[in-house]
């Protein structure tokens, strides 16, 4: 099997995984969850979800567990997204190609929505199967920490706040978004596989070099991109003043 073919067949687990994640915990039957199922199931590489998988196989752990975990890094990925795309954040008509979630549902559903798959993804991790409890507190923990104050949300509050103008501040803005969470998802790839702290460290660290490589390339499209690959707009970083690696 070539890495073409490895990759797709990891992004048919992540796929699979959050279909099954969206039956149990976002059923059709409530609009708040017609809303989250919309954006979570509305397409997108799934390179956090692809990569729990990988480091876990890779490592011989339980595939089981780590497509909860997978499903679960996506959920709160995906609430951040449609969360950003607000008028209040970055004010984006569109994501993936589509309308974003705020321009479907409203802005109040829109929230709700995200608001939703912050505790569903948690309960995931917590639920996962043939895992101790321990390492389900441990996987809750890295989610947690990737996704809080001084991780993506960190990164939001300097990427929406404050003015970063030189390399220095740049850098850090994305260590903190996205490198967290794609840290995490490395790192939760080897929870999964009953991996020893040396072992999550290095995950963390490949997972965080991974980030910024995949921020690069984004600065890069947003400027060279064509918008119906790209998926949302060309040019939006420099409308709106943002200071990228371009």
């Amino acid at each position: 099997m070539d890495y073409q073919e490895q990759y797709q067949n990891y992004l048919a687990q992540a796929m699979a995984a959050l279909e099954k994640a969206c039956g149990r915990f976002l059923p059709e039957g409530s609009e708040v969850c017609r809303a989250a199922r919309y954006s979570l199931m509305g397409g997108g590489k799934r390179i956090r979800a692809v990569l729990v998988l990988s480091v876990c196989d890779m490592l011989g752990g339980s595939m089981q567990a780590a497509q909860q975990f997978a499903a679960a890094v996506e959920m709160l990925h995906c609430y951040s997204l449609i969360h950003d795309d607000l008028p209040c954040m970055d004010d984006d008509d569109l994501r993936r190609g589509k309308p974003t979630n705020h321009k479907v549902y409203g802005e109040t559903l829109a929230i709700l929505a995200g608001d939703a798959m912050q505790p569903e993804a948690f309960r995931l991790i917590a639920q996962a199967e043939g895992l101790s409890a321990e390492s389900r507190i441990a996987a809750v923990e890295v989610l947690a920490k990737a996704a809080g104050a001084d991780g993506m949300v960190g990164g939001q509050v300097l990427d929406t706040v404050y003015d970063v103008t030189d390399a220095e501040g740049l850098t850090f803005l994305n260590r903190l978004k996205p490198c967290a969470m794609i840290s995490a998802a490395a790192e939760l790839g080897c929870v999964a596989a009953g991996m020893d702290a040396e072992k999550r460290r290095q995950a963390r660290e490949f997972g965080a070099g991974l980030g910024l490589a995949f921020q690069l390339r984004d600065d890069i499209l947003d400027v060279t991109g064509a918008q119906e690959v790209f998926g949302k707009p060309i040019g939006s970083d420099k409308e709106e003043g943002k200071v990228t690696f371009v």
